[in-house]
């Protein structure tokens, strides 16, 4: 406001040029000092020689992970539980396939009518091509597809990996309600993820709540999603809460919190065949 008042106060185009002049050179001051003013609060990361799949991921473990999501029309939601529990456990038992279904669930809360299926494939991609070829060629998992398209209104997929500090997600009992928190993160700050929450997950682990944590490597890409397991609502509440109790759980969100860009929780009920109960 200064420099543009100075310059209305002149009168003849000498004077014009030099409060024109002199208006540009303090906007430019002024833009440095804030630079550096915020710089002081950003927290600098160190630049990285290696992808952030080789640094985050579990060296001694070739384990691939495929998420689908399925939006399923209301009136068929019953159906393609029943479908699904008709064909998804055979597959998971059948010893040809290098594969695995981690669980499988319906949203309670979030997304409604919808479906979320976690698969493990061990041996990465290569398990992963020949699960799908494989299944080309299995004709009830093909009629599987066909009649489950009649009753889906989209559906997407990702391809995961896990983060090493994570514990591998294993069959456990139940009943249990099981939370799936998906974060989408600022390009570049995966690592910085991971090096906190390599701390905090043992803050959450006392409740033994925690069940997986994986990122993306083929879809939606910085995506993080976290699988937590709760008696119900209320221990989920307590869990949640009593984590605030615990040093160093406030510095991991304060710092974590402006990696995100968008955040989404979702509360599961595991079907009937899930191997997570």
């Amino acid at each position: 406001k200064y420099g543009r008042t100075l310059l209305f106060e002149c009168v003849d185009s000498e004077r014009k040029t030099c409060c024109f002049f002199l208006h540009n050179r303090m906007h430019v001051l002024f833009c440095r000092s804030l630079s550096g003013f915020k710089s002081l609060f950003i927290r600098k990361v160190d630049p990285r020689k290696d992808a952030h799949s080789n640094v985050l991921s579990k060296k001694e473990e070739q384990n691939l992970y495929k998420i689908q999501f399925h939006n399923v029309k209301p009136e068929c939601l019953d159906a393609y539980n029943e479908l699904c529990e008709a064909v998804l456990p055979s597959i998971h038992a059948n010893p040809e396939y290098p594969s695995e279904l981690v669980g499988t669930w319906n949203t309670w809360y979030g997304e409604q009518d919808q479906a979320v299926h976690l698969w493990r494939y061990r041996g990465g991609y290569p398990a992963l091509t020949e699960v799908m070829n494989k299944l080309k060629q299995n004709k009830e998992f093909m009629e599987y597809r066909k009649e489950r398209g009649k009753m889906l209104l989209s559906r997407r997929n990702q391809l995961l990996l896990e983060f090493s500090f994570w514990n591998e997600p294993v069959p456990r009992p139940g009943p249990n309600i099981y939370e799936l928190r998906s974060y989408q993160l600022r390009p570049g700050t995966m690592i910085e993820w991971g090096n906190y929450w390599a701390r905090a997950i043992e803050i959450r682990q006392k409740n033994q709540e925690a069940v997986g944590g994986f990122f993306s490597q083929i879809g939606s890409l910085y995506t993080v999603h976290h699988l937590w397991a709760y008696k119900d609502l209320q221990s989920r509440d307590e869990t949640r809460n009593a984590a605030w109790q615990q040093e160093g759980w406030d510095e991991v969100v304060y710092y974590t919190v402006p990696l995100i860009q968008h955040m989404e929780s979702r509360i599961m009920i595991p079907m009937k065949s899930s191997p997570l109960k």
